[in-house]
């Protein structure tokens, strides 16, 4: 069955992207009023190539995929983070860039999240870890049992970091840099 808010006049869809080259963890939650329910989530497994360049159109036709078939009226996507490593974090923004270009080929608004906000917005904690996050989610979306990679439950917590956000003037494409750097304030060099 396709789900779109066309069809469903009072419902919001909002795709979660958790992004990464190895991993890469998608949620998709449909919102109406202040019931929110899981439609699905799950990972996309990407160690197997060794290919930079097939892993980024995996990550592309997937993210594609998961566009037509439910047709989301969001997507809401984590930012890269600043590790040790820059070649990794170069690689992290490839993928993030890749989903958030088959986004805008289908004319999907997107919006990028940092790290401590999306754990912030889900646990109450901006150092929370990957099992806190997902311990929060399975009782806020009531999910039975918790998944084998925490991927899928960060791009949920993505996704409900989003629609808890819809308050909070959001535009597409991104936050300006005015407000991260409020959010952010420790990362300004001074």
């Amino acid at each position: 069955m396709i789900h779109s808010s066309a069809v469903l006049p009072n419902n919001k869809l909002i795709l979660g992207i958790d992004p990464g080259t190895n991993v890469m963890g998608y949620g998709l939650i449909e919102v109406n009023g202040a019931k929110i329910t899981v439609l699905q989530y799950g990972v996309l497994q990407l160690k197997s190539y060794s290919n930079h360049a097939v892993k980024l159109k995996k990550i592309f036709d997937s993210t594609l995929r998961l566009i037509t078939e439910y047709l989301p009226d969001e997507m809401a996507i984590e930012a890269p983070f600043y590790g040790t490593n820059v070649q990794s974090m170069l690689k992290l923004g490839r993928a993030q860039g890749v989903a958030i270009a088959a986004a805008l080929s289908r004319d999907i608004p997107y919006v990028e999240y940092a790290p401590k906000k999306i754990k912030q917005s889900v646990t109450g904690n901006g150092n929370a870890s990957k099992e806190q996050v997902a311990a929060m989610l399975l009782q806020i979306l009531k999910i039975k049992e918790a998944p084998k990679f925490l991927d899928s439950t960060d791009a949920l917590a993505v996704a409900l970091c989003h629609h808890y956000s819809q308050g909070a003037n959001q535009k597409a494409g991104g936050k300006s840099w005015k407000a991260f750097l409020t959010e952010n304030p420790d990362r300004m060099s001074k």
